[in-house]
């Protein structure tokens, strides 16, 4: 699993595990795809959306990730499937891997625990017994990388299962061709 040091977060608003609009995932409405298309129609320079960065997004999910623009496109993507708890959940870990304090490492995995590790959590991720086990016993003395086994498992549903629809998916698609389009002219 890759370790993403520009890990987008802060475009990621929903992400933010304090306001309560935001924890119960409530977003702007209106037609995805036209959204997307409407944006991808602007020109390449105000969003930096270009067809080159795209057409890397194919090449793995670490170059999706690792791009502001490819990132929210694959949030967007997930929430159109109700499926984004798990890119929202690595994307929380990325971050709760930075903090130094840990006063607000331990408030914050308790958050985590509580919002996707633990049964019946409301954004509850699919990992295994096992490894949610651990997670509780790593709770105990929290540290930066006690969701780490999580995290990983994360990564390669979404790797496997997730990035490969993106791929095939009318979103993508349709960016993917305007952009060449704009790039044609």
């Amino acid at each position: 699993m890759p370790d993403l040091v520009n890990s987008p977060s802060r475009e990621l608003k929903h992400l933010n595990m304090d306001t309560e609009d935001k924890k119960m995932g409530r977003y702007g409405g209106g037609n995805l795809k036209s959204r997307w298309q409407c944006k991808s129609s602007q020109k390449a320079d105000s969003e930096g959306l270009c067809f080159e960065e795209m057409s890397q997004w194919s090449q793995s999910l670490e170059r999706l990730l690792s791009s502001k623009c490819g990132m929210k496109i694959f949030q967007a993507f997930l929430q159109s499937e109700f499926s984004d708890e798990n890119l929202e959940f690595w994307v929380v870990c990325e971050d709760y891997k930075k903090l130094k304090s840990s006063f607000r490492m331990s408030s914050r995995a308790k958050k985590i625990f509580k919002r996707y590790i633990q049964a019946e959590a409301p954004r509850e991720i699919n990992i295994d017994h096992k490894t949610r086990e651990l997670i509780g016993w790593n709770m105990q003395v929290p540290t930066a990388l006690c969701f780490n086994d999580a995290q990983k498992i994360v990564y390669g549903l979404m790797e496997r299962d997730s990035y490969p629809r993106f791929l095939k998916s009318e979103i993508y698609r349709t960016l993917l061709g305007s952009t060449s389009e704009s790039v044609r002219m």
